[in-house]
């Protein structure tokens, strides 16, 4: 584009605005005696001028350098200046006030040129771009040298003072084109294409550890830097038992576009863990007996929330549908449209879907279907199905109350608040003891309670 402006702009023929300009700023009255010595002068710099762009044009484009147009539009002033007959120009305030501008000019583009080269280093260009400064700079100094005579006496003729008015001109010319070539020499580098950016949240292909082997999960940690891009730094990683665990992915991009942490779910016992693999995007189980895949490869949109369940027997994914796999026999269930698996036992499973909660047999057949208007479903409220299977208990944190429904019928039995006291409010459900309690948590004390679900009478320890 540079290029073809360039070309352009020189092609353009010389107009009368431009020859009145040059009469008026040099005080010459053009003739008819002296009019063909002006117009021969404007023309041939527009001839020189056209062919010296035409000719930079391949030179800037296998360079890239647009520094090589400069040069081609300013050549001209500098070489017609320095060919003039020696003692055809003389020294004016004007020409002075333009050979300092050059002066400020060459000395800025010497600073420049060498700062650059010692902090960034010498390349072909920037040699090039020295030698043209340092061949400029000659060619000027020698025209001015030449130019600085002054005539003997005034021409009394027209054709004998447009010869000086040209000199003039020349001579400003010369000074602001060698000022254009030198300071573009020392700023202008050759154009670089843009690198290519890695896709946005990628993360570099580098050498992994190990993967971890560990039978006892007791403690993790989530990764806390998802911005940075060295991918095995320490912070990118879910960590188990205080030791790297490089086989859990970290974190997945969402459809907006941000990154989240990557599921990973520890089993009650503290035995197994529910992880997607950084390498294979599967969900994968992994206990002491080994590593197993509960999915196929996943898109990180795909993801599902993982969730035990039956004393850390059953795995549940559930996104928009909820798969159910059995630790033991590795046999899975799929239940379409559930959002939420709440509880699972060897009696059946609770689930949630848009607008019902469901009670299923292990099969995946419904054996009741409440609306979640009915039972007020919140993201915080918890469901349980009695081991037996017989009942179904809902505990809504907001409302602080708990709800026990028949799991057969559907049929609400009891509704109750239980009465917290110490400043505790109601913070979980928590299920059923081994004595068949059923337990709550409550906030902030985090203390366990277990609940009379026909009256709401809490007590702790064994049944008063």
């Amino acid at each position: 584009m540079a290029a073809v402006l360039a070309v352009l702009a020189a092609a353009v023929p010389v107009t009368r605005e431009r020859l009145t300009r040059f009469a008026a700023m040099t005080g010459l009255s053009v003739t008819e005696t002296n009019a063909g010595q002006v117009v021969s002068h404007f023309t041939g710099s527009r001839r020189w001028r056209l062919a010296a762009v035409v000719a930079a044009v391949p030179l800037a484009g296998l360079t890239q350098d647009v520094f090589y147009l400069v040069v081609g539009w300013c050549a001209v002033d500098v070489l017609r200046g320095s060919r003039r007959p020696a003692g055809t120009s003389q020294v004016n305030d004007d020409a002075a006030a333009y050979r300092a501008a050059w002066l400020l000019a060459l000395t800025g583009a010497v600073a420049a040129s060498g700062f650059l080269l010692i902090s960034q280093g010498p390349t072909p260009a920037r040699y090039v771009h020295a030698a043209v400064l340092i061949l400029v700079a000659a060619a000027v100094s020698y025209a001015s040298r030449r130019s600085s005579v002054i005539p003997a006496s005034e021409p009394a003729d027209d054709a004998g003072r447009a010869e000086p008015a040209i000199g003039r001109w020349s001579a400003r010319n010369r000074y602001l084109a060698g000022s254009a070539i030198v300071l573009s020499g020392a700023f202008l580098a050759p154009w670089q294409s843009p690198r290519s950016e890695l896709p946005e949240y990628s993360l570099p292909a580098t050498s992994s550890p190990e993967p971890a082997a560990i039978t006892k999960f007791d403690g993790y940690k989530g990764p806390t830097c998802p911005w940075f891009d060295e991918i095995d730094d320490p912070c990118r990683w879910w960590s188990v038992n205080g030791q790297p665990f490089p086989q859990a992915a970290p974190y997945v991009v969402g459809r907006n576009g941000a990154p989240r942490r990557a599921p990973f779910t520890r089993s009650p016992d503290k035995n197994a863990v529910v992880y997607l693999d950084r390498l294979s995007r599967r969900m994968v189980h992994q206990d002491a007996a080994g590593v197993h895949p509960l999915t196929g490869r996943l898109a990180d949109t795909a993801v599902p929330t993982p969730t035990f369940a039956g004393q850390s027997r059953y795995v549940a994914l559930a996104k928009d549908d909820a798969q159910v796999t059995d630790t033991t026999t590795w046999t899975t269930v799929s239940i379409p449209g559930a959002r939420k698996v709440h509880d699972l036992n060897l009696r059946g499973v609770v689930v949630t879907t848009a607008s019902e909660l469901l009670v299923l047999d292990h099969r995946g057949q419904k054996r009741i279907s409440l609306p979640l208007a009915r039972v007020q479903d919140s993201s915080d409220d918890t469901y349980h199905l009695r081991p037996d299977g017989r009942r179904l208990v809902a505990v809504h944190v907001y409302e602080g109350s708990v709800e026990t429904y028949d799991s057969e019928t559907g049929e609400r039995l009891s509704r109750v608040r239980p009465a917290f006291r110490g400043g505790d409010d109601l913070d979980a459900g928590l299920g059923w003891s081994e004595r068949g309690a059923f337990r709550v948590r409550g906030s902030p004390s985090d203390r366990v309670y277990n609940v009379d679900l026909a009256t709401g009478k809490l007590w702790r320890g064994e049944r008063p």
